[in-house]
Order: C-alpha cells, then sequence, then structure tokens
C-alpha cells in the first residue's frame, strides 16, 4: 500500500467523521420556535436550534443530582408522572432516572454513561454550571440531546431551561426593602452550595440591597432548600444574633417560619419560596407580622425540560435558552384554595403548572410517583 493510497484513506475517513459530527449537531436557525408560548427565548440575542430528526420512540434520561429536600424528591416524582401521560409515553421507549448526590463527578460519570449507552437525551439538574465541559462536548459530538433546567450549564452547546433565577432574588430583596426602608438585619438562608441557582439568587438579593444605599446587616446561614435543615439554621442563628428584622429564605421555608416560632422571635417580613406550608403560615400569621412575598418555580419545569427535548428529537425549532414564569403571590392576597391548600402536606410546592406549555399536575398524580432510581 503506498503512502499516497494509504493518505488518502485517511484524508475520506477524516472527512466522514467530521461530516458525521456535523450532522449530529444542531443547526442555527432563525425563529421563532415551535412552540413559541411554551419555547420562549431568554432574550432577543437568544440562538435558535434545529437539531436532526430523529424516528422515536426515544430513550431518555434524567440525571439529577442533589436528592436530600422536597423540592427535588417532588422533581422527580413530577418527571415519572410526565413521562407516565399517555401522549408522552407513546413517544419513549425508555425513561431513565438517576440521582447521584452533591458529587460532581458522580453527576459527570452518568451522564457519560447515558451517552455511552446511546440515549437520545439527557436532561440534567446540574450540581456546578462549570464543571461540565467535557461532557458537553461529548454529548454534542455523540448527538446527545442535552437539556439543563433549574440549575443550569454555563454553556451555549447545551440547550438551558430556567426562571430568572437573580431576578428571584431581586425580588424578595426589594419585597423586604419595601417593608424595611431604612434597612435593617436581614436573615438570608441559602440553598445548596456551587448551584448556579443558589448563587444567582444570592447575588440578586445582595446587589438589590447594595442599590439602596441604606444599611443592611446580612447574616447568611446554610439551609439546602431543606425544611429540617433551615429550621436548625434559623435556629441557631437566632440563638445567637436574638433578632433580626427580615428575612429571605431560597427554600425550607416551612422549616424557618416554624423556628421563629419555637423560639418566640417576632414575625417580620419575609421573602421567600412556594411550598404549601410556607404559604400557610404567611395566610394564617399576615396580621401578626408576617408578611411575605412567596415566589418561585415549581419542580415542573422538569417536564418543560422533557418537552423539549422530545421537541428537539422530533426536528421541531427550539430556543438555546428557555424562559420560563415565575409564580408569584404577595400578602395580602394569598387565597386558599388557589395559591396554598390546608389539607396538603406542608411540603408540597405550589404553581407546579406550566399552562403555557399544557403542563399541569394533580397532587396525587405526583404523589403517587416514588423518588427513587429507576
Amino acid at each position: 500500500m503506498t503512502g499516497k493510497f494509504l493518505s488518502g484513506i485517511l484524508t475520506a475517513a477524516a472527512v466522514a467523521l467530521l461530516s458525521t459530527t456535523a450532522a449530529a449537531e444542531p443547526e442555527i436557525v432563525s425563529g421563532p420556535s415551535a412552540d413559541p408560548d411554551c419555547f420562549a427565548p431568554w432574550s432577543s440575542e437568544t440562538k435558535f436550534f434545529k437539531f436532526p430528526k430523529k424516528e422515536g420512540p426515544y430513550r431518555i434520561a434524567l440525571a439529577n443530582g442533589y436528592i436530600a429536600n422536597t423540592w427535588r424528591i417532588q422533581m422527580i416524582q413530577t418527571a415519572k408522572a410526565y413521562a407516565a401521560q399517555p401522549d408522552v409515553a407513546a413517544k419513549l421507549k425508555e425513561f431513565k432516572v438517576v440521582s447521584t448526590g452533591e458529587d460532581v463527578p458522580a453527576q459527570i460519570s452518568a451522564i457519560n454513561n447515558f451517552i455511552d449507552s446511546g440515549y437520545d437525551a439527557i436532561i440534567v439538574n446540574a450540581q456546578n454550571p462549570t464543571a461540565f465541559g467535557p461532557v458537553i462536548k461529548r454529548a454534542k459530538e455523540a448527538g446527545v440531546v442535552l437539556v439543563a433546567f433549574d440549575n443550569i450549564l454555563d454553556t451555549e452547546d447545551a440547550i438551558n431551561v430556567n426562571v430568572d433565577q437573580k431576578g428571584l432574588g431581586v425580588l424578595w430583596a426589594k419585597w423586604l426593602a419595601k417593608h424595611l426602608p431604612e434597612g435593617g438585619k436581614i436573615l438570608e438562608v441559602r440553598g445548596v452550595p456551587g448551584t448556579s441557582v443558589d448563587t444567582d439568587r444570592h447575588n440578586g438579593i445582595q446587589e438589590t440591597f447594595a442599590a439602596t444605599g441604606k444599611k443592611w446587616d446580612v447574616v447568611e446561614v446554610l439551609g439546602k432548600w431543606d425544611d429540617p435543615t433551615a429550621q436548625k439554621a434559623t435556629a441557631d442563628a437566632i440563638a445567637v444574633h436574638k433578632k433580626f428584622d427580615g428575612i429571605t429564605a431560597q427554600g425550607g421555608d416551612t422549616g424557618v417560619v416554624q423556628a421563629m416560632i419555637d423560639a418566640g422571635h417576632p414575625f417580620v417580613p419575609f421573602g421567600g419560596e412556594t411550598e404549601n406550608g410556607f404559604r400557610k403560615f404567611c395566610a394564617k400569621h399576615s396580621a401578626d407580622g408576617l408578611k411575605c412575598s412567596s415566589a418561585g418555580t415549581g419542580p415542573a419545569q422538569v417536564a418543560v425540560a422533557i418537552k423539549t427535548a422530545i421537541a428537539a428529537l422530533e426536528g421541531e425549532v427550539v430556543p438555546q435558552s428557555i424562559k420560563l414564569p415565575l409564580a408569584i403571590v404577595e400578602d395580602p392576597n394569598f387565597k386558599e384554595g388557589q395559591d396554598y391548600y390546608p389539607d396538603q402536606s406542608d411540603n408540597f410546592f405550589v404553581g407546579n403548572a406550566f399552562p403555557t406549555c399544557d403542563i399541569n399536575f394533580t397532587a396525587q398524580e405526583i404523589m403517587g410517583q416514588s423518588k427513587e432510581n429507576q
């Protein structure tokens, strides 16, 4: 075999490989998306993807990280409930769920395993926004649709689905500034360290306080979006600092209020998430000083992520970054049977629907699912 002939073979192989890789990647196309009401672009600068159409049914995996709080458990249950709906199930050959905890390498390894196993799409709630570069590249080269939601990925090579997490922090801080116009001492109960959600919400809070020009003394504690953890952290903070003028918490809010009650701490303005128990407290104790802004996004955003992945696999146009609406209720507008449910679990997140995506769930539909890997 001559060197010239061998060189020709290698060149042809390289061209074929490049062609295969290029064919697997999405085209950058003009908008709007296939479903503009559901798949709303993050901004006017957002790119639109069109992936090569694949024939279904599809194998889709959910690679979750942290699992030890109510939101994540409800998210897993919601994902399973959505995948079980008849019109969705008809498009799925397999739906796999794995939660790997706070171990970032373990989550990356799980995604790599799904790529190696030939899954068509992988949904991820990322433990760290910047640590996934190599696996994002692998997914792109393999033609695997990668959709990140909630805790998203710092890349334009995957699809991101999220609400304005920094804007949520801004909203809570503005609520506190409205009720504490001269500033004050604030307890900030943070989420899971290293995640994009915790960082973005914290930055929104801090920047908004700084912009008021007033004096704010912010005490930060770690609540991990979990009621027992947040309750203990709040109780410890009250024991040390005695009194706060306002509170903001990213989750575990029911536990935060319970810690206030147990310590005999006066009710104060509170910017928090959408847990049913928190909203029950807000409605019950409004006249006692618990003036609440309850805002966030329900775990159903995982269903939007799955819906997006299926649309991408079907060759439909989708934005690279999708912006979802917040669910917001503020004092004095908490309505029983609409904004909170006295007969439902305190741990249930209210506002777990996206009507523009035709996504809605009953509590029974979600609670009938397990949180376990499958």
